[in-house]
């Protein structure tokens, strides 16, 4: 036993040093990495007086709670190399599913150091009270998902859904994401290559994304260098070497670079021409494993064929010729991007079919729109928008559901956007938003944000009722249901008369709620819609009767940058003209914490900071 437990405070030990020597995140990440480093670094005084401990035996318990905490580190040391050493762009688009992982690991903590007890180990009251306060810590961030950033929330949606983002998008999230240099980009793409390859966990339609940003974000770098005329330079000089093709991009038959990747039944990947030779000579085999192939279906490994686009791009290597234009290809070829003839069949069916055709009609079509840019013309081009708007009604849960994300996979393309609106889809999904299943309310509500982008549509979708129906999903709906609602109403809201909608369908209440609860991780998003809200009069009116100066002021004092920022537009907007609330936010000790927030806050802070801070000196003039 006395050898079991130190061998367990050894590693331990080593657990903590490691954890303790990480280099700092910079990434989406970078709070909760923070706060989970130093937090474990707190508890070497506790495995450093065990290991100095004269005790000889130890209980059972004992090394069951070191062996829960030496498990717990273990996740710990894991999640936080793999958040490090990750791509940026990949953890912006899973921040939820990041935000998860980080509050597991944090109860998995938690649970250890309750396991251990201290009062049988030979250890100082001083690091006694120390470990005491540590685990309090955990045990407060139990349960506590992070906050989102919701300006980069917003820009990762608009980005992913026009087709011609702003450029000041892609500037914001270059800051945001790290990603300011080329060499930044470089270390990034290396990172996106090292992901997909070790462990093929991209989805293919998440790595279209990502394809794009990085993309974008390069272009961006170079628009802002003013020395990238030298990178221009030396981009003929890469054309001129040769650079080494990464294995995993040759075809094991050929050994060439692969311009059409396809998988075959043992999953293993070959260049669609080499790997038809194989099997039209009658072989049964994979030619790599040697395996009998279960059946001789073709599928695109899209992922892959993005990531060689990438990759010369990058190298100055010429780009493979693009496969999927939207053309017809020969029966059977299994293989194009955008198969016409296919398509077609898939209409028939959603035309004519009877309901079980039509709903797996409707779930191909999702998918394929989802998949890539070609595939969403190629499927609008052949008219599919009509009889999908058509299906919105469908009294099958599931065909509807189908329907309503496959248009929202196809209004990414711009020209898309016009179609599903002139075909009159914006009432049906409505609603859709209001009586369909959850699923089908969340993706209508990221339809209506997809379409409201263009401003005339913002219009159209708040006379069709879709302001209530999205702040009842705001307040029922999943946590994804949640966020996609407010996107939604945040996107509408620019619009004047979609604010006033808003603010007399009774917004307001719930959005104090989502501020009032930060375990919640709604705080973000409540805060930006309550800015757009406070610059009209009856927003302003509504806001102020919810009595919300408290918490503004709270947030201003211990909020996120963007929320801080937020909260003081709101308190600005509620404190303009209006004497009483001024006096409000000055007696609870407003002054100080806006004099730090406009040393220290955005550039947008600092100037609401300092307008709030005028007023209450004109208020101080006066009362004098």
């Amino acid at each position: 036993m006395d050898h079991e437990k130190d061998a367990l405070i050894n590693e331990l030990t080593e657990l903590i040093d490691t954890v303790s020597g990480l280099p700092e995140c910079k990434n989406v990440s970078k709070r909760m990495y923070s706060n989970l480093v130093r937090r474990v670094k707190l508890l070497s005084p506790l495995v450093e007086e065990l290991k100095d401990s004269d005790v000889v035996e130890v209980g059972d318990d004992v090394v069951h709670g070191l062996e829960l905490l030496r498990i717990a580190l273990n996740s710990a040391l894991e999640l936080l190399k793999s958040v490090n050493e990750g791509s940026k762009i990949f953890q912006a688009l899973q921040m939820d599913t990041i935000s998860l992982r980080f509050l597991n690991v944090t109860e998995q903590i938690e649970d250890a150091l309750s396991h251990i007890p201290y009062n049988k180990l030979d250890i100082s009251e001083e690091v006694r009270e120390q470990i005491e306060l540590v685990h309090a810590q955990f045990k407060r961030a139990k349960g506590k998902m992070e906050s989102p950033d919701v300006q980069l929330v917003i820009d990762l949606a608009m980005a992913e859904r026009e087709q011609d983002p702003d450029s000041m998008i892609f500037k914001r999230l270059s800051e945001k994401l790290h990603l300011r240099t080329v060499n930044d980009l470089k270390k990034e793409s290396l990172a996106i290559h090292d992901m997909v390859i070790s462990s093929g966990g991209v989805p293919e339609e998440c790595f279209e994304t990502i394809a794009f940003l990085l993309r974008k974000l390069k272009d961006c770098a170079m628009t802002g260098n003013p020395e990238m005329d030298v990178l221009e330079g030396d981009k003929s000089m890469i054309k001129h070497r040769s650079p080494v093709i990464p294995d995993d991009f040759r075809c094991p038959i050929s050994l060439e670079l692969m311009k059409d990747p396809v998988i075959v039944s043992t999953g293993q990947t070959y260049e669609r021409s080499c790997i038809q030779k194989w099997l039209d000579a009658g072989h049964k085999t994979c030619p790599k494993t040697q395996q009998t192939l279960l059946h001789t279906a073709l599928t695109p490994n899209y992922v892959l064929k993005s990531l060689i686009a990438l990759w010369c791009e990058n190298n100055g290597v010429e780009l493979p010729k693009n496969q999927g234009n939207c053309r017809n290809k020969r029966s059977g070829a299994g293989g194009s991007d955008c198969d016409r003839a296919a398509i077609d069949a898939l209409l028939q069916k959603l035309a004519n079919g009877n309901p079980e055709q039509q709903r797996a009609a409707a779930g191909e079509l999702r998918l394929l729109a989802k998949r890539n840019a070609d595939n969403r013309v190629c499927i609008a081009e052949a008219g599919a928008i009509p009889l999908l708007v058509e299906l919105l009604s469908s009294s099958d849960s599931r065909t509807q559901e189908h329907a309503v994300t496959a248009l929202l996979n196809l209004s990414i393309n711009e020209s898309n956007k016009g179609t599903i609106v002139n075909a009159g889809a914006i009432p049906d999904i409505v609603d859709v938003l209001r009586n369909g299943s959850m699923e089908a309310r969340e993706n209508a509500a990221a339809t209506l944000f997809s379409l409201s982008v263009v401003d005339e549509n913002k219009v159209a979708i708040g006379a069709a009722g879709a302001i209530p129906a999205l702040i009842d999903l705001l307040c029922q709906g999943t946590p994804r249901g949640k966020k996609d609602a407010a996107t939604a109403i945040f996107n509408l809201s620019i619009y004047q008369g979609n604010k006033v909608r808003a603010v007399r369908a009774g917004i307001v209440p719930p959005l104090m709620r989502l501020l009032k609860d930060p375990g919640g991780g709604m705080m973000d998003e409540a805060l930006a819609i309550l800015a757009i809200l406070a610059s009209h009069q009856e927003g302003k009116a509504a806001i102020g009767q919810a009595e919300p100066i408290p918490i503004l002021v709270e947030v201003i004092r211990t909020g996120s940058p963007r929320n801080r920022e937020n909260a003081a537009a709101v308190l600005w907007s509620l404190c303009t003209g209006d004497v009483q609330n001024l006096k409000v936010a000055r007696d609870l000790g407003v002054e100080e914490v806006l004099k730090e927030l406009s040393e220290n806050g955005t550039d947008r802070a600092k100037r609401k900071a300092g307008s709030v801070l005028e007023l209450l000196q004109r208020v101080d003039a006066v009362d004098s």
